[in-house]
């Protein structure tokens, strides 16, 4: 038993060290593709494929995560007779936790694993030796764009999924709960800070970058024929999921330890 720990913990350091090697050679590769005005092709094809098509999702997302808000929470605020501050429980959960979360887990799985069976399966077919072999530096060619892609665009998605679960979270309040529509709108103008929309932006980027990163790392690393490529994709979800729920907590405790040595109080509704 001794034996096994050890050689998992020893494998898991080396696993470690080759992703971090990984890492440092595609944000390399990115400052490389910022400065070369021929790949910029290659991202603009990756924005379409990771951003565009990825919006019907992205809408689904965030429209049923404010609808379901609404639903659940309306009945112990009219209990206390605070029905009208519905506006400003789901604008903040929306916009600084859920919204980006959710979005981000959604995007693991479409945009992660499709980025993981495609690097997946050139590496198998030894496409990425082709590559190699003809002088191209692969981690350029095909990481880079991915990642920059990922980076540029989750937070625009985030953005997006922020919209629509506010939207969704008005028409369920104010068509089927019957609402005020003026009080629901003033009271999540005085609840919703421009920090808590910023801290959920902000977020998008450090998602979008770990959900590029492992997914891309587990395609090129991936083991031989059609189960490895099936593992690696597994693998890059769990590790995406799982690296977003860290570094929400994270981001949980340092925001709010540097929001409250700047505004110690928030705002009385």
């Amino acid at each position: 038993m001794i034996e096994t720990i050890g050689r998992k913990t020893i494998e898991g350091i080396e696993n470690l060290g080759r992703f971090s090697r990984f890492v440092a050679r595609t944000f390399g590769a990115m400052a490389q593709c910022l400065f070369k005005p021929r790949t910029y092709p290659l991202i603009w094809a990756q924005m379409y494929t990771i951003g565009v098509q990825s919006v019907p999702v992205v809408m689904a997302t965030g429209a049923f995560v404010g609808m379901i808000l609404a639903i659940q929470t309306y009945g112990q605020l009219a209990s206390m007779g605070l029905e009208e501050r519905l506006g400003v429980l789901i604008n903040i959960a929306v916009v600084k936790e859920l919204g980006p979360v959710l979005a981000a887990v959604m995007l693991a799985g479409r945009v992660g694993g499709a980025l993981t069976a495609e690097l997946g399966t050139m590496n198998v077919t030894e496409q990425i030796a082709a590559v190699q072999s003809m002088g191209t530096n692969p981690i350029r060619y095909l990481v880079a764009p991915r990642v920059l892609a990922c980076l540029l665009l989750t937070p625009l998605l985030i953005i997006y999924a922020d919209l629509l679960g506010i939207l969704g979270g008005y028409l369920i309040s104010v068509w089927q709960l019957k609402i005020n529509a003026g009080a629901y709108w003033n009271y999540s103008a005085i609840g919703v800070e421009r920090w808590d929309v910023c801290t959920g932006i902000l977020k998008g980027f450090f998602f979008g970058g770990a959900i590029a990163l492992i997914s891309c790392y587990k395609g090129f690393t991936c083991r031989e024929g059609a189960q490895g490529v099936g593992e690696a994709c597994t693998e890059a979800f769990v590790g995406c999921f799982i690296s977003i729920l860290a570094l929400n907590y994270i981001f949980a405790v340092v925001l709010d330890a540097v929001y409250k040595s700047f505004w110690p109080i928030r705002p009385l509704l």
